[in-house]
């Protein structure tokens, strides 16, 4: 039986791991199948407060997990399976079938960037290849880059990177874009904004010392192949957050993101909570990830103390 089970390793459980353990509620802090979260393939982060010169992705996590460590937050490697919120204690079903009991649950299972599929794509994510314009954008100043996708996401982000790069080309699959008419039009009159529209990504392109060197394309029209240089590829088709272990127990929006009480982090189940991208649609930093795995280990101390009143469940499950 454990007072607090944070299930994730990200920004936001590593920060509630931290608070939970000072306040000597010995957290449980389950790693998942990707500990330390998207920041694990991030190289240099520049914008986390507290390393003027950057810090890399995979120390800064790193750093963060030997803090909580350090006041005594206990680790298991592996993943959660099965929830039951119905009663409390919570039970949790690990991999491999073990069992696990908690007073409260903190999730922060983050949300997973979509991916194309294609090659070259995935092992050079980190050296060229970006989910994440605000937080690789300063990188590529003076550079050529690809933004991928159709949606009001791509349309952002290729404005976005146009206060950095040289040229932006928009690489869309079909010959018109899904995005709402205002990100287009705002997109369509950047100069800096170029467009390849109904050809397919095939292929991530790169030199032999492994630098990104451009994206290769099917055109729809023709069926020819062709390759548009670029220095760095920036995928922007969406996100998937990380709920399908929790079989519908916990209230989501239509695209599955943990709809939290405003101003705090509680979901429809008194003493779950929810903090970071699993429940962020709009910032998704790590910075602001951290900053709500603080207010859930707040908030989740305070229903541990008796403190915290409940009305919020009622609103969600009339």
């Amino acid at each position: 039986m454990y007072k607090a089970i944070v299930i994730g390793t990200g920004p936001a459980g590593l920060t509630a791991a931290i608070y939970l353990a000072r306040a000597n509620l010995n957290p449980l802090v389950i790693e998942g199948m990707e500990p330390g979260g998207q920041l694990t393939t991030t190289t240099e982060v520049e914008n986390f407060p507290g390393f003027p010169q950057g810090i890399m992705g995979p120390e800064l996590m790193d750093q963060m997990r030997k803090q909580a460590e350090r006041f005594g937050a206990k680790f298991r490697s592996g993943w959660v399976q099965e929830v039951d919120f119905g009663t409390r204690p919570f039970k949790l079903t690990l991999e491999g079938g073990e069992a696990l009991e908690s007073e409260t649950v903190i999730i922060s299972t983050g949300a997973s960037a979509k991916y194309l599929g294609i090659p070259g794509e995935k092992e050079n994510v980190g050296r060229g290849v970006s989910t994440c314009a605000t937080c690789d954008g300063f990188f590529f100043r003076g550079k050529k880059i690809i933004v991928i996708g159709g949606g009001d996401s791509a349309m952002e982000e290729a404005s976005f990177l146009t206060r950095f790069a040289a040229s932006v080309t928009v690489v869309h699959r079909r010959d018109e874009l899904r995005a709402s008419k205002i990100m287009q039009d705002r997109a369509r009159g950047n100069e800096k904004v170029e467009w390849a529209l109904n050809r397919t990504p095939i292929e991530v392109s790169t030199d032999e010392q492994g630098a990104v060197t451009g994206l290769k394309v099917r055109n729809n029209a023709t069926q020819e192949e062709e390759l548009i240089p670029a220095d760095g590829i920036f995928i922007a088709i969406g996100h998937t957050p990380n709920t399908k272990f929790l079989g519908g127990q916990i209230v989501t929006d239509e695209h599955g993101y943990i709809i939290v009480q405003p101003g705090t982090t509680m979901t429809n189940v008194e003493g779950v909570f929810a903090c970071g991208d699993v429940q962020d649609t709009r910032y998704r930093q790590a910075i602001t990830a951290a900053g709500s795995g603080c207010m859930a280990a707040l908030d989740c101390e305070k229903l541990l103390e008796g403190a915290m009143v409940r009305d919020w469940s009622e609103t969600l499950n009339p």
